[in-house]
């Protein structure tokens, strides 16, 4: 692995899951709504999806980079874009509050699953996210897969510490000022990476 590449990409993954989406909202509407077991149930559903999601993805662009270079680096350039504009759409609606409801009983880990695999912006993100992090003198398979499973790993982690406070308390946690500051902190470092990783092309 490049570990300076690495670093960079563990930074802007635990920002990402840590930043409120479709999947979080969900796990805290679980949490508030049916307690903590229930949350952490959708957050197992969520995190298989999340695998199944990077690994599809993870094979697209293996394939890609082996096809075409060119089209591989033009990804990465779009990439890094999109991660700018995300940090500008973070910023801009920090503290806004999205709606999700609860899963009926016993259906949890499916609904997690169906959110995570469904998530158009999950999808887009990752397309755009990993080819950024990508070393071409290194074996591409072997980074792909440690990225996609540390992905998966914080992702469950984090998500897990949604569904625990959500369970204790969800009222603290998704007041207004809280919720704009994560945003706009989120915003600062997406527009950062972005900026950072357009100034920063590897060679290959």
């Amino acid at each position: 692995m490049n570990w300076h590449l690495f670093s960079a990409f563990l930074l802007i993954t635990i920002v990402l899951f840590l930043t409120p989406g479709p999947i979080v909202t969900l796990i805290i509407a679980t949490g508030a709504r049916s307690g903590t077991r229930a949350a952490l149930q959708t957050v197992a559903g969520a995190s298989t999806g999340n695998a199944l999601l990077l690994a599809c993805i993870a094979l697209g662009l293996s394939w890609i980079l082996k096809a075409s270079a060119e089209v591989f680096d033009a990804l990465r350039w779009v990439g890094a874009a999109y991660l700018v504009w995300l940090g500008i759409q973070a910023w801009r609606h920090a503290g806004e509050q999205s709606e999700a409801l609860a899963p009926a009983p016993h259906v949890h880990a499916w609904r997690g699953f169906v959110v995570a695999m469904t998530n158009p912006k999950s999808i887009a993100f990752f397309t755009a996210f990993l080819p950024q992090f990508i070393d071409p003198t290194l074996p591409v398979e072997r980074q792909l897969l440690v990225m996609c499973a540390v992905s998966v790993t914080v992702g469950a982690f984090l998500d897990s510490g949604w569904a625990i406070a959500a369970g204790l308390g969800r009222a603290w946690f998704m007041k207004p000022k809280h919720n704009r500051l994560l945003g706009r902190l989120s915003g600062v470092v997406l527009i950062g990476g972005g900026i950072w990783l357009s100034l920063a092309r590897r060679p290959g």
